[in-house]
């Protein structure tokens, strides 16, 4: 089953003491009569290989005359029907027939064109070509190039041909020359020339093209995703995306589709049926462990939770297991992790806002308008969201000396009696300092009744020492109180030495240092209790080091310590926080390694949380487009879109109204 060499990862073997004849008689049996038996067609087809199947029909139509195929269609019906009689094909006829039905009638289903010639390897598209002349006397690339256009068409093409090098001995120097006509192909030429990509993407080996990915983060400071993201568009785009992920990694792209063609309402069993049954002899375990890493579920318990019946029954016996029973880390999730900290060492990331100094600035006269907008009855509120948001923070700083140099008023206060609700609350904390928009922050965070941690630790936790420092000022002028003492009356325990630590600012800023960061290491797997040595220090003194480590080492340190700890345990830090820890002081430390790792992308988490499903967490999505709108903003979409396959602009435009989704929209800078 497996090639020479290679260790079989599908979930569907060959049946052992197969009899062709005797199943092809138990089919017929199962089949005759009134009614059918359906379980038993299930069990049998299910666990037998493709080529067994194949034989059965031959039997089948020896012994009875018939043909198989179009006797299972005859008895069975909607998506479990479908699903058997794919399961009947060989893999290149199947393939064969699901082109024919995507280009067949009105319309293309282009995601079904994508998903197969992205991922098949030479030989199998070898064999799709000659399948489809076969079942139906036509020419696959004329069919293909009638049925569709422009690059999106000559990257079919290209894929057609079964052309890919094969060859894994790689040239350094052919990496970075791939990487550099990349990068000038996109990022640094007016226009795209597509031809470029189409070429490199289309010829060159998977063990070539992982390299020069890598290579193009170096030398451009972004994953080649989000220049194809930026570049690209339409069905070309995603066909382009499709053939990085298969060449990264061919499993968490099918492990991808399965999870989106399952979540929210409804279910694509198009989709479903076709990697079940594609998969099934080929990477399936893949598929399943990194399903597994990726949604912290088993494929089978998402299957079970979003199908019923047969169809059910047929999807979980190819699936060949439940995932969820081991409850723990993947050495392969393990390996990717250890890659991802790597990666995250290296690239060089260049952090960039979405709101920057307006030219030709005129404190008076943006004063002017601000007192014309809001004199008289009514409130020109897009005039107050043009000025405000369109200025830095240093700008509007300015204005408010402007506007009470000119008017003897007080800006703020006029804005606080003209403008009401989210608009207000967004305005308003422009127009502070976002020293003073994070004190003010923090104070409503721990007066009144109750605390809210999780704003607590998404600011402690991601600002800098400097920011820290100013933060500190700002909160003992407004507030007459050290931050400090606020934090540890309003907290206790380990969460507070945490948020306290944080507090003094005293992170070092230095590079790494290697002995160091494996004795790091190994305080981390010891206090996570995955050390495989036990120490001499007591449960106190270990969970005061491992506190001390993530709160005052450097950012380049933590890194090297993370890998260490990966190497040491084979386990990836945030994974064995989030079983081992809880409540707070989980949260607390999650979301320390998480801005290590990459904080725009864990503030992209934080504002999809804020908007997806019933209502909006205002508060949390306000403070971060302020919060970060001159510091990584347009870095923060870069990633939104990278993992949730939507953009920024698009999901605040969807997910809310008014003046506000105006001033939102303004400081979210663009559409990606």
């Amino acid at each position: 089953m497996a090639p020479k060499g290679k260790v079989y990862r599908g979930s569907v073997k060959d049946f052992p003491g197969f009899d062709a004849s005797q199943d092809a008689e138990a089919l017929y049996n199962a089949m005759k009569g009134f009614g059918s038996d359906k379980e038993a067609i299930l069990d049998l087809i299910t666990s037998r290989s493709n080529k067994q199947r194949v034989e059965i029909c031959q039997a089948y139509k020896s012994l009875y005359g018939k043909d198989l195929i179009a006797d299972l269609k005859y008895e069975l019906t909607g998506k479990f029907e479908r699903l058997i009689v794919s399961l009947m094909r060989p893999p290149a006829y199947s393939d064969a027939k699901e082109i024919k039905d995507a280009i067949a009638g009105i319309g293309t289903d282009e995601k079904c064109l994508i998903e197969i010639l992205a991922s098949r390897t030479n030989q199998e598209i070898h064999d799709l070509v000659a399948a489809y002349k076969d079942a139906y006397e036509r020419d696959l690339e004329a069919d293909i190039i009638g049925d569709t256009s422009g690059h999106f068409k000559k990257m079919l093409v290209v894929l057609l041909q079964g052309t890919r090098e094969e060859d894994d001995v790689v040239s350094e120097d052919l990496v970075e020359q791939d990487a550099k006509d990349l990068l000038e192909a996109g990022e640094l030429k007016w226009g795209t020339d597509e031809a470029q990509f189409i070429y490199i993407l289309g010829r060159r080996s998977k063990q070539h093209l992982r390299l020069v990915f890598d290579e193009y983060l170096k030398i451009s400071g972004k994953p080649i995703e989000r220049s194809i993201r930026g570049e690209l568009s339409g069905d070309f785009e995603k066909l382009m995306l499709a053939v990085v992920k298969c060449i990264r990694s061919t499993a968490e792209y099918f492990a991808e589709r399965l999870h989106k063609a399952m979540k929210g309402l409804g279910t694509r069993d198009n989709t479903l049926i076709r990697i079940m049954v594609s998969r099934s002899e080929i990477d399936m375990l893949d598929i399943r462990e990194v399903f597994r890493t990726k949604y912290e579920k088993s494929l089978y318990n998402m299957i079970k939770e979003d199908t019923s019946g047969e169809y059910k029954k047929a999807l979980l016996k190819l699936c060949g297991g439940d995932d969820d029973a081991a409850g723990e880390f993947f050495p392969e999730a393990a390996q990717v992790a250890y890659r991802m900290w790597e990666l995250s060492a290296v690239a060089k990331v260049e952090l960039r806002g979405t709101v920057r100094p307006a030219g030709s600035f005129n404190d008076d006269g943006d004063a002017q308008v601000l007192r014309k907008a809001m004199k008289g009855l009514g409130t020109d509120e897009g005039a107050i969201i043009e000025v405000v948001t369109q200025r830095s923070n240093a700008q509007r700083q300015q204005i408010l000396k402007a506007y009470k140099a000119h008017y003897g008023r007080d800006l703020m206060a006029d804005l606080k009696s003209e403008l009401s609700g989210s608009l207000a609350k967004l305005i308003l904390g422009l127009m502070l300092t976002p020293a003073q928009y994070d004190a003010k922050q923090l104070r409503k965070a721990v007066e009144g009744a109750g605390t809210d941690e999780s704003v607590l630790i998404e600011i402690m936790a991601t600002r800098n020492n400097q920011e820290i420092k100013a933060i500190n000022e700002a909160y003992q002028e407004a507030y007459h109180k050290r931050l400090e003492d606020d934090l540890s009356s309003d907290t206790s325990g380990h969460f507070k030495r945490i948020l306290v630590s944080l507090a003094l600012g005293n992170r070092d800023e230095g590079p790494e240092n290697l002995t160091q960061a494996h004795e790091d290491a190994k305080v981390v797997a010891e206090t996570l209790k995955l050390a495989d040595v036990s120490s001499n220090d007591s449960s106190d003194s270990l969970e005061t080091r491992f506190l001390s480590i993530l709160c005052t080492r450097s950012y380049p340190h933590l890194r090297r310590v993370f890998q260490e700890f990966i190497k040491m345990t084979n386990h990836d830090v945030e994974h064995a926080i989030r079983k081992r820890m809880s409540g707070d002081v989980r949260d607390a430390f999650m979301a320390i390694v998480r801005s290590v790792k990459n904080k725009p992308a864990f503030f992209a988490d934080k504002l999809y949380k804020s908007m997806k499903g019933a209502g909006t967490d205002e508060r949390t999505l306000t403070r971060i487009m302020i919060s970060r709108s001159e510091i990584d903003l347009f870095n923060i979409r870069g990633e939104f879109i990278d993992l949730f396959d939507k953009s920024l602009h698009h999901m605040i435009e969807k997910d809310t109204s008014g003046d506000y989704r105006k001033a939102l929209l303004a400081l979210c800078g663009g559409e990606d």
